[in-house]
This record gives structure tokens, C-alpha cells and sequence, in this order.
């Protein structure tokens, strides 16, 4: 890869992560709800558990799913019905800096980690940085050394959105305006995956049509 290739890499890596998707407006959420510093190992699952998926998938682990139309829908649902389960969550979520309620409590490391596997929007990330910084010849070091960068640069991307909603606590101050907060973030939540359960009902139905 040479040096322009290589930041243009960078570019992308920070681009993708640090515009709104899932992850991050469960980060600003969980910034305001638990702080930044509860939050942390939440950011490091994010960007230590991405970056294994890229350098995995980019060794091919991920072509199972790439090539089996069917099983990567089953991974897009469980995607989307666990994104459901998250934002019913972050609903439901009252903030322990402001009524010391502890009925949630912020994702934890492997949680966030595992997520990558499922969140919609990080697959079209990661199949977006294999085809285009990757060719069929690259080395097993090649595949790796995109999944550290990736994972690097996703961090401190990521972690700005915790970091923000840790900044609006001295705005969002009270159980009213929490929960009003918390309303807002889990419709966003929801928002973000209607794209993907367009695009897997349209599946199903051509799948059914198409065996008729």
C-alpha cells in the first residue's frame, strides 16, 4: 500500500466511524446516562472488536457470509431484532447521575465487541475497506495491519460521541429531560435500522415469489 493509499485509508476509517450510526448514538447516549469514564469500556469494544472483524473478514471468515444470501439475512435479523432489544433499553434507561437508579447499566466490553458482528451498518464498512485498500494477493500482515488502523482510528472517533453526551449532562440535568433524551436516541436507534428491514423483507418476499 503506498502512502497515499495508506491515507486515504485513514481517512476513511475516521469518516465511517465517526458519522452517526448505531455505535455512536449508543455511546452519546450511554455518555449521558452513565459518563464518559463508564463508558469507556463500551468505546474500546468498539474499535478493538471492529478491528478484529476487518482483518477477520478481510482473511476470509467473512465469506461464508458473503456468498450465502441467506445466512448473512439470518445475521442482518438477528442484527435488527438485537438493535430493537438495545433501543427498547436505552427507552427504558434512567440516568444514574441524576436519580441514582441503577436498573442499567452501560454495554460492556465484549457486548460492544460482539455487536460489530451484527450491527448493518459495520459490515458495509468493513466489505467497503476490503474491496478497496485489499486485493486478492494481499498478505495475512496486510489484512492485519487494517484491522489495527481501523481499530486505532475507530477509538478516538467513536469515543468523541461518549464524550459529547458526557458534556451534556450539565444541560440535561434532571430525570425530565433525561428521559426526554433517551426518547430521542432510541427513535435515532430505530431510524438507522429501517434501511436494513426494507432491504430484508424485500428479500423474503422475492425469495417467496421466486419459489413460486
Amino acid at each position: 500500500m503506498t502512502l497515499y493509499a495508506f491515507l486515504s485509508f485513514i481517512t476513511y476509517c475516521f469518516v465511517t466511524s465517526v458519522t452517526p450510526g448505531p455505535n455512536n448514538i449508543m455511546l452519546i447516549s450511554s455518555g449521558i446516562n452513565f459518563g464518559f469514564r463508564k463508558t469507556i469500556p463500551h468505546i474500546l469494544g468498539i474499535g478493538i472488536g471492529f478491528g478484529l472483524m476487518v482483518a477477520l473478514v478481510g482473511l476470509g471468515i467473512g465469506t461464508i457470509l458473503t456468498t450465502s444470501p441467506i445466512l448473512f439475512e439470518i445475521v442482518k435479523i438477528i442484527g435488527i431484532f438485537y438493535l430493537i432489544y438495545l433501543s427498547y433499553q436505552i427507552f427504558k434507561s434512567d440516568s444514574v447521575n441524576t436519580n441514582g437508579s441503577t436498573r442499567s447499566r452501560p454495554l460492556k466490553f465484549l457486548e460492544a465487541a460482539l455487536f460489530q458482528w451484527v450491527n448493518p451498518k459495520t459490515w458495509i464498512m468493513t466489505m467497503g475497506a476490503i474491496t478497496t485498500y485489499t486485493s486478492s494477493s494481499s498478505s495475512i500482515v496486510t489484512f492485519a495491519i487494517i484491522g489495527i488502523v481501523f481499530g486505532i482510528v475507530s477509538i478516538p472517533s467513536v469515543g468523541v460521541w461518549a464524550y459529547i453526551g458526557d458534556k451534556l449532562q450539565q444541560f440535561i440535568n434532571n430525570k425530565s429531560k433525561v428521559r426526554k433524551f433517551n426518547i430521542l436516541m432510541s427513535l435515532l436507534l430505530l431510524f438507522s435500522i429501517v434501511y436494513p428491514i426494507y432491504e430484508t423483507f424485500s428479500f423474503i418476499i422475492n425469495r417467496v415469489l421466486s419459489s413460486y
